[in-house]
């Protein structure tokens, strides 16, 4: 696929077998009939990709507003995960249940441990707990969320499977090399939480005449960044987050430009290393 044809529909292919969207919806800090208007919002701009999670409270809200889409269930790609809070085999087997019952599907697309906070012994014991699940066919594929590299490694010595998604904080100025090399030589997908910075970096100079060379606003440019990101690699996927149906339908309109090798590279320079995070950054628990 080239860059100039990748569209709201396109998707990359998982290690799983199962293809994701390259866009997806996210709903952190979105509840009750917020959320729901914001899912409903994003379904109807044409977005097929729901990021959810245990710990946003807002499962039941997801799942109606898929309900009362009216798309079929399987043109979509719904994701949640599970904190450390529910580490271990039998408590996150437990959880995986809970939440499908919450969302009122038969399974899930994508399933992730959300943070390597619990230890090593538990991390394992949850990993384990996906592959199960998974085999029950309640999830489509099994990832992880703010692992680092040793956390990774940590399940191939145990000589298990490896996940086939790492959700961790993605934009120009929090870049995690070290952590995208890895995933990528091991075709581990990334995806990017907080692609617009949570507003923080959305009026810096470089990016702010980026975007209007474009006639696009920041955002825009940064969710395009990660698109081009993840050019001919495991997918850069943003989860970019609205309760506005206006930024929500603006936020996807990331398709119609192309950033040039020269605003790639000013982009790319920008990186600021961990103190660039906006938000946890959980990737060097021990």
């Amino acid at each position: 696929m080239s860059l100039a044809n990748l569209t709201l529909k396109s998707a990359a292919a998982l290690s799983s077998g199962q293809n994701i969207p390259l866009l997806g919806f996210g709903v952190y800090k979105n509840r009750g009939d917020s959320c729901y208007s914001a899912v409903k919002a994003a379904l109807e701009a044409g977005y097929r990709h729901i990021d959810s999670a245990v710990v946003y409270r807002n499962e039941t809200e997801v799942g109606q507003a898929v309900q009362d889409s009216g798309i079929p269930r399987q043109e979509l790609f719904i994701t949640s995960k599970a904190t450390s809070r529910y580490a271990g085999y039998d408590v996150t087997a437990r959880v995986i249940d809970e939440s499908l019952a919450r969302f009122g599907f038969d399974y899930l697309d994508l399933f992730l441990i959300h943070d390597p906070y619990a230890g090593r012994e538990k991390r394992l014991e949850s990993w384990k707990a996906l592959i199960h699940k998974r085999d029950e066919g309640k999830l489509k594929t099994i990832g992880v969320s703010n692992y680092g590299v040793h956390h990774l490694e940590e399940i191939k010595d145990a000589g298990l499977e490896q996940p086939a998604v790492n959700q961790i904080e993605l934009h120009p100025w929090c870049q995690q090399r070290g952590i995208v090399e890895y995933c990528t030589k091991n075709g581990i997908l990334l995806e990017a939480y907080s692609p617009l910075t949570r507003g923080q970096y959305l009026d810096n100079e470089v990016l702010v005449k980026i975007a209007e060379k474009h006639r696009k606003e920041p955002a825009q440019v940064l969710v395009r960044w990660a698109l081009q990101m993840g050019y001919d690699t495991p997918a850069y996927v943003p989860l970019p987050k609205s309760s506005q149906p206006a930024r929500i339908i603006s936020n996807s309109q990331a398709f119609d430009f192309e950033l040039s090798k020269d605003e790639m590279d000013a982009l790319y320079v920008l990186d600021k290393g961990a103190e660039g995070a906006t938000t946890w950054h959980p990737v060097n628990a021990p």
